[in-house]
């Protein structure tokens, strides 16, 4: 992967908006403005950081340009948004279909997600402009129990995903969506998925840089080939791969 390609992506797969209105990317000056409140997170209190982690929940829902998703908060994520805003789902509301070269199409409430075998990963979250928080626990259903309840159909070679805010999209190839690190994520650090973090449902795929790790999942379609994402049209690669050096694309065995 190269880092020094457009400008930042990330832990988003991220913002994606209700409106369906394209925000530009971050600019880098901007992004390396905020690097110095990430060197402040690390060196204040505790007390101080789950303020500030406090504020960036409520100021996401009312600062439409983004810029407060910028600022890290005590998790040591950071945020990026590419739209201007993101409708907010509920157990009630929320859907994820499931489609496209299938033999039998469904479309998942959350109950029955949850109700779902659900799989735990910890394992480091790598962005591809530097930052990595250690040891983040994911837990969801196996992204190849859907592609398998689903009837996966003769010829098909990726799986596409979209987003409910209407912007970001994603791929796989069918292979790297059967992996056993790959999950429809339903909690994430021992907690129900937050809006922020891309509840109630985001893709994590554990093996690679996190914009593959699409927020706000509301679609799963089997295809043929892979369409590139959000970002891979931007010029990211499509294959986003961290690297043999810590692990990442080792396959589990269970």
């Amino acid at each position: 992967m190269n880092p020094e390609q457009p400008e930042a992506p990330e832990a988003r797969g991220e913002d994606h908006g209700a409106e369906q209105k394209q925000g530009k990317p971050v600019g880098r000056r901007v992004f390396l403005g905020t690097l110095g409140l990430g060197a402040l997170g690390v060196v204040t209190a505790p007390t101080l950081q789950r303020g500030l982690e406090s504020f960036l929940a409520s100021a996401s829902d009312k600062d439409p340009t983004g810029l407060t998703d910028l600022l890290p908060n005590g998790g040591g994520f950071r945020y990026y948004s590419v739209a201007s805003s993101v409708p907010r789902k509920n157990a009630t509301t929320y859907r994820l279909k499931v489609d496209g070269l299938v033999d039998h199409p469904r479309t998942y409430t959350l109950a029955e997600l949850r109700a779902l075998p659900q799989n735990r990963l910890v394992r480091d979250v790598q962005c591809v402009t530097g930052w990595r928080v250690p040891g983040t626990p994911f837990e969801g259903v196996r992204l190849s129990r859907l592609l398998d309840a689903a009837g996966v159909r003769q010829g098909a070679g990726a799986v596409r995903f979209t987003c409910f805010d209407g912007t970001y999209t994603e791929s796989l190839t069918l292979d790297q969506a059967r992996r056993a690190d790959v999950l429809v994520a339903l909690r994430m650090q021992d907690k129900a998925l937050s809006h922020a973090h891309g509840g109630p449902a985001r893709l994590y795929v554990a093996p690679m840089y996190f914009y593959k790790s699409a927020k706000w999942l509301s679609g799963i379609t089997v295809t043929e080939d892979v369409k590139p994402g959000y970002w891979e049209e931007r010029g990211y690669d499509v294959d986003a791969w961290v690297g043999r050096s810590n692990g990442r694309d080792d396959e589990p065995t269970s």
